[in-house]
């Protein structure tokens, strides 16, 4: 079930903002991408694993640091793209970004951006990155769009992020290079199949099961 946090004006307004925008229909021109982060713990194998129809693994395990994976997926458009990196800071994210704008959209007219409330989210990340002229160009392009506080269930990339965990992520994955080498299989995969995300919960849900709360 999912955490509800206090139904106030501003958690009303974001959560009706965005449940009108997934209830548009699809414009390529104007994707909708929804964006979270996923970190990774590495585990190396001690001991080779015994292998046959069950893959046996010894349970001890060498730790080998974490990484982070962004993921934007346009659940309308079938679309979603990882990038493995190091940390998680303002110039990752700005940098990730940036690349949604011209390598995966570079036709699209806008992106409409959903993230949670990370404090790295925002349009500083843009100008603490590239320069001033840069950092304009990019967000020229991007709408942002922000999931009420304590209310990350309202982004669409924490589905696609719970299916990575479960088709890519369930194993032990010893070093960086392992790890981009799964996400891109299951990144292309997943691409491949156009596979989608089908939103059902509407406004209209919202206010019947949600309203007595409203403040």
């Amino acid at each position: 079930m999912w955490c509800i946090g206090e139904m106030t004006p501003e958690y009303v307004e974001r959560m009706h903002n965005l449940l009108d925008l997934y209830a548009e229909p699809y414009n390529p021109k104007k994707p909708m991408v929804c964006l979270d982060e996923k970190s990774k713990q590495l585990l190396g194998h001690t001991k080779e694993p015994l292998r046959g129809k069950i893959v046996r693994e010894d349970y001890h395990y060498r730790r080998n640091g974490t990484r982070n994976i962004f993921l934007a997926v346009e659940p309308k458009g079938g679309k979603r793209y990882t990038e493995v990196t190091k940390r998680r800071t303002k110039q990752d994210f700005a940098r990730f970004v940036r690349r949604l704008v011209d390598e995966f959209y570079p036709e699209a007219e806008t992106i409409r951006l959903v993230m949670d409330n990370l404090n790295t989210h925002n349009k500083s990340s843009f100008y603490e990155t590239f320069s001033k002229k840069e950092a304009e160009r990019v967000l020229k392009k991007l709408e942002f769009h922000y999931t009420p506080k304590h209310a990350s269930w309202l982004n669409m990339a924490e589905i696609e992020i719970g299916v990575m965990d479960r088709q890519c992520l369930n194993r032990r994955i010893p070093d960086e290079a392992a790890l981009k080498r799964q996400v891109a299989v299951w990144q292309g995969l997943r691409n491949y199949k156009k596979a989608k995300i089908k939103w059902t919960f509407t406004k209209e849900k919202a206010d019947e099961k949600m309203s007595k709360y409203y403040i």
